[in-house]
């Protein structure tokens, strides 16, 4: 009898101690930091597919999304400081809140967006953009192609590279989005490959609280899927450890 009652104290300390590790692991998530994949190219060459990047969930104060299941605690956002125009930001897809989506913060709340000819125009004004060297990537079938890039910098004085593959793409020339109130306008660096808020029906503006938070460093990287255990160590990419997510706001 003793001895099986030692027994089930051996297990009910287990699971008690169990228990804390799951609570730990789901408050270090929700309230400091989430890690998050980068499954597209949306965001290149800011961000390539493989990287790994922290999430901080503390920069913008927080909502329901930011606990598992997107519980309803609370409405709206609670602490935390406003986003800034550049921030490369985690959000939840409008349209299907079960989706996570990574893009750069372009309009705020209030703000005229607009895309002609290939050239982003934020309240009227032309955003300036300078050419630099070209993205070297490869295609479908592994082949080296060079990508034209440009260097942004938006009105608030952050820079940041994009892409411009084709300068006739079918988002190179859109409407004018007037970002509603409490709503955020996102797009990827990668132009023309970027399913962003210019696609009205499938992302559109962002509500407030369905921010996440900003992308602030790639923890690990590696060219092989997770799946691809013999490709683990030939495709690390040990130069983006610990690589800063490149922006820099400077007021606004």
């Amino acid at each position: 009898m003793r001895k099986n009652h030692h027994k089930q104290e051996s297990i009910m300390e287990m699971v008690r101690s169990l228990v804390v590790a799951v609570l730990l692991a789901i408050l270090f998530r929700s309230l400091l930091f989430e890690p998050f994949y980068i499954p597209s190219g949306s965001m290149k060459s800011t961000l390539l597919v493989g990287d790994y990047v922290f999430v901080s969930k503390y920069s913008y104060g927080y909502s329901k999304f930011s606990f598992p299941f997107g519980l309803p605690i609370f409405e709206g956002r609670k602490f935390g400081e406003a986003p800034k125009r550049g921030d490369v930001i985690v959000f939840k897809l409008p349209t299907n809140t079960g989706i996570s989506y990574i893009k750069r913060l372009i309009g705020l709340p209030g703000d005229k967006i607009q895309v002609k000819d290939s050239r982003l125009y934020i309240n009227g004004e032309i955003v300036p953009r300078t050419r630099t060297k070209n993205f070297v990537d490869e295609d479908a079938k592994g082949n080296a192609q060079e990508i034209p890039q440009y260097i942004e910098t938006l009105p608030n004085g952050v820079s940041y590279i994009t892409l411009d593959q084709d300068p006739h793409g079918q988002l190179d020339s859109t409407e004018v989005y007037t970002v509603p109130e409490k709503h955020y306008f996102f797009m990827g660096d990668n132009r023309d490959n970027s399913q962003d808020s210019r696609v009205l029906d499938k992302v559109g503006f962002v509500p407030e609280e369905n921010l996440l938070g900003p992308a602030r460093i790639i923890f690990f990287s590696s060219k092989a899927q997770l799946l691809e255990v013999f490709k683990w160590f030939s495709g690390l990419r040990t130069e983006r450890f610990l690589h800063k997510v490149a922006y820099e706001a400077s007021g606004e």
